[in-house]
């Protein structure tokens, strides 16, 4: 079941930054972020009230509060970040690089005392592999440094927000994802008082904001919980492959053509989960 929970959530959060990326091109980052994190917050506090799972430990070393602050502070970064960069045009370059953020929570929880045996130690290299070929990278021409200090920048974003999670999660998945869209909030709101402004959004945005914050929430909120039913080193790789659902959104929809490094990605992703999955 976690597996599965762990897939379903790359898929959503794959779908999300493809309208995000695509949002991002007409609008700022940061307001792109905001709204859809506001989004994501409503919908997590209708399910919180439907689930009454408010009692949850907040405080102290097994609390959900203190990680999840730091998940929606390192998520936010992630996130302006990744659509940032998507927004420059160079998906080759960011994609992949962001795609690799399972590294940190991988090696966090292997230092942490997490023991990976050989086989599934194989599929989680292989699947990273999958996941940044996926992504389409740019192997020829020059690479300008911004979208490549935007990419390590969504990396390290997510890996630590990935981290916090998976620890906020011990205690109750629902409300650490809840807590972190409170904290993003509150940046938002920090933010949008700053610039005196919301995006310039209209009612036909509306839509595609709600998608991605609900999609995104559901993300997170999945692979909390998978995290909590296996390895941490393993949810999080295949909770990294989001970069493969962008990827196929982009070439049914953009008719973006897939490279063949792309198709190799696929393979490797797939044969990375299989070894993890059957052993």
């Amino acid at each position: 079941m976690a597996i599965f929970l762990a897939l379903f959530s790359s898929a959503l959060w794959g779908s999300a930054d493809f309208e995000a990326g695509r949002l991002a091109k007409k609008f700022p980052a940061i307001a792109v972020t905001g709204m859809t994190q506001a989004c994501g917050l409503i919908f997590g506090l209708l399910i919180l009230g439907l689930s009454g799972g408010w009692h949850a430990v907040a405080f102290g070393s097994e609390g959900y509060f203190l990680p999840a602050v730091l998940a929606g502070i390192s998520g936010y970064f992630g996130l302006v970040c990744l659509y940032a960069g998507l927004a420059t045009g160079r998906m080759g370059v960011v994609s992949p690089i962001s795609s690799i953020c399972a590294v940190i929570p991988v090696t966090i929880a292997l230092l942490s005392g997490e023991h990976l045996p050989a086989i599934k130690a194989a599929g989680v290299a292989v699947a990273i592999l999958g996941a940044f070929l996926a992504s389409g990278p740019e192997i020829r021409g020059g690479v300008t440094t911004r979208p490549l200090l935007l990419a390590l920048g969504a990396a390290t974003g997510f890996g630590f927000a990935l981290t916090f999670m998976a620890r906020g999660s011990q205690s109750s998945a629902l409300m650490t994802m809840v807590m972190m869209r409170c904290t993003t909030l509150l940046i938002s709101l920090a933010i949008a008082l700053r610039y005196r402004s919301v995006g310039g959004f209209t009612r036909r945005e509306i839509p595609r904001l709600a998608y991605i914050g609900v999609a995104d929430f559901s993300a997170n909120l999945l692979l909390g919980i998978a995290s909590t039913q296996a390895l941490v080193s393993v949810v999080m790789v295949l909770g990294s492959l989001f970069p493969i659902m962008t990827a196929l959104l982009a070439y049914i929809f953009l008719h973006e053509r897939l490279h063949r490094v792309q198709y190799w990605g696929i393979a490797f992703a797939i044969t990375g989960v299989a070894l993890i999955s059957g052993s």
